[in-house]
């Protein structure tokens, strides 16, 4: 890591850079778990802006990026649980990054970030929803503490597990 790195929260204006970064990193990702059709209709960047228009001017959840050399390069939100019997724990919605930084530890400069931000939130408990057949990103989970809980669940023509992680 020789770039200089600012992770921030994010603003208003934001939702170009979020978007650009979610749908290049699910293309990246993806392909080979989503279904094409899906994964095409799910990365139209225009799609993507809307839904983080929406969420910046709803100040819905916590966004975060990450920048190089103040270029976007990863991101991340977190919320309240979104599943009714999870009440109590935190969810970690998305954290993607553009694969050109893939290895390098951005990621886990983000996922630090997050795991204080929602531990200073005072919540103790976080979850998350991955792909059962994303092998990279259980393991940078599980890197990161999270354990597989066993529930899983149907999601874009693939099926989803959800990890979780005392904090």
């Amino acid at each position: 890591m020789n770039k200089a790195v600012q992770i921030r929260k994010v603003r208003a204006g934001d939702e170009q850079a979020l978007a650009y970064v979610q749908t290049e990193s699910w293309k990246a990702a993806f392909k080979k778990i989503v279904p094409a059709d899906l994964l095409s209709k799910c990365t139209q960047l225009e799609r993507a802006t809307a839904m983080y228009k929406r969420l910046l001017a709803e100040q819905k959840g916590n966004g975060y990026m990450l920048e190089l050399d103040g270029k976007p390069h990863c991101i991340a939100w977190w919320d309240a649980a979104r599943d009714a019997d999870m009440a109590g724990f935190a969810e970690l919605i998305c954290i993607h990054s553009l694969k050109a930084g893939w290895h390098q530890g951005y990621g886990s400069l983000m996922m630090q970030q997050i795991l204080a931000d929602v531990k200073s939130a005072g919540y103790a408990k976080i979850l998350l929803w991955v792909f059962d057949s994303n092998v990279r990103a259980i393991k940078f989970y599980e890197a990161h503490g999270f354990v597989a809980s066993g529930r899983k669940q149907s999601a874009l023509g693939a099926v989803e597990e959800m990890y979780i992680k005392e904090l």
